[in-house]
């Protein structure tokens, strides 16, 4: 951790995040022991707690911040998720057994050679966590990565992926913020060997005063590499704050490389701040394209006007616009269970908004109601006194 400079909150890095609810994970001391977690079994996968030693730990990246760094020193076992079959399996870990003290934890999750499987990683309950994540896809391998937070409220969550991909392999690396008071989750996916590719997708709904922040950062050093990056985000409720970041280089020696990143926030209501910068670096000018975008803007009112002109109600009509935008993202992960759940949750979050802009509504009507019965007594009271 002393690799790094103390966090002043002047950093890039560090610029946008509540640094008094992160601090203790960055620079405080952190349980490294390992905590109960449930999982479906499955044929062609292994799931074992591995020494903090062993040969794997390190392949895909070492610390990047602080934060990381903390945790990678604290930890005393790491979680070994290792993909063996070439059949497509699906493998569910679920953590939700954290407290609100300070922890540590480390997975690695790695594909071998030619084998293809998905690995879910849901998060629920309380929990104050930094961890580390590493992926390694090996040679040929096809390795679907999703992490969904569905954290209480209090919950902060600090997580850094880091990803190799082999020749001619694919990782498909999906995001998911619904919960947590703070969560940051950060991808650094390294295309290291020839044809290999990644497809990058984040999802995030943010309510009133959550931090949600992404920065995926997408490492071209392979030639013929591919990558898609495609993050998506709703906010509603007073300080509602979304961070995203996308970095993108292509190296010297990734010639024929063929890149494109994007992200897209939707503001429902007012009060919320989306924060939404992509950044392209390339060193070679042997490439089939590259291209960034980013918008954020509120709802269209065309197509609020389209839906109810046709007999939709405006709350009906509003989740319709909403769902419609973030399906795309929800339809990527290739796991129809999680997905139908992941659509429910949307639609629970759609539906508290509605709740919340009703309530502010009617707070909003019972003030002015109030403030004018106030003018009028005044008006009475000043008729009276000139009388």
């Amino acid at each position: 951790m002393t690799d790094f400079p103390a966090v002043t909150g002047r950093e890039f890095e560090w610029k946008f995040a509540p640094l008094d609810r992160i601090r203790p994970l960055i620079e405080g001391v952190l349980d490294g022991s390992p905590v109960a977690f449930q999982y479906s079994e499955s044929a062609g996968t292994t799931v074992e707690w591995v020494d903090r030693a062993t040969a794997v730990v390190g392949v895909a990246g070492i610390p990047e911040d602080r934060a990381s760094a903390n945790a990678w020193g604290a930890v005393e076992k790491v979680l070994q998720i290792r993909v063996t079959s070439e059949e497509a399996e699906e493998l569910l870990v679920r953590r939700e057994h954290f407290d609100q003290n300070p922890r540590a934890a480390h997975i690695v999750i790695e594909a071998l050679p030619n084998s293809s499987g998905t690995v879910i990683l849901e998060h629920r309950g309380d929990a104050d966590l930094s961890e580390n994540v590493e992926i390694v896809v090996g040679e040929g391998a096809q390795l679907t990565v999703v992490t969904v937070q569905e954290w209480n409220d209090s919950a902060v969550h600090v997580s850094s992926h880091f990803a190799t991909v082999g020749r001619d392999a694919n990782l498909r690396h999906v995001i998911v913020s619904l919960g947590g008071g703070v969560v940051r989750v950060n991808p650094s996916i390294h295309l290291a060997g020839q044809g290999s590719s990644t497809d990058a997708f984040g999802l995030y709904f943010a309510d009133a005063g959550q931090y949600l922040e992404q920065r995926p950062y997408i490492d071209h050093q392979a030639a013929n590499t591919r990558s898609r990056v495609n993050y998506k985000g709703a906010l509603q409720g007073a300080e509602a704050h979304t961070v995203w970041v996308g970095d993108v280089l292509i190296g010297p020696h990734a010639d024929g490389t063929d890149s494109y990143e994007q992200n897209r926030n939707l503001v429902l209501s007012d009060g919320t701040r989306a924060d939404s910068i992509p950044n392209l670096e390339i060193e070679t000018g042997n490439i089939v394209g590259a291209g960034h975008a980013s918008s954020t803007g509120r709802f269209d009112d065309e197509q609020l006007f389209y839906l109810q002109s046709r007999g939709i109600s405006e709350e009906e009509a509003r989740r319709l616009v909403v769902r419609g935008f973030l399906a795309e993202i929800i339809t990527q992960i290739g796991s129809p269970a999680l997905e139908e759940r992941l659509t429910a949750a949307v639609e629970a979050e759609l539906v508290e908004a509605e709740v919340e802009r009703a309530a502010a509504g009617a707070a909003h009507d019972a003030a002015a109601a109030a403030a004018a019965a106030a003018a009028a007594g005044a008006d009475a009271d000043a008729a009276g006194g000139a009388s």
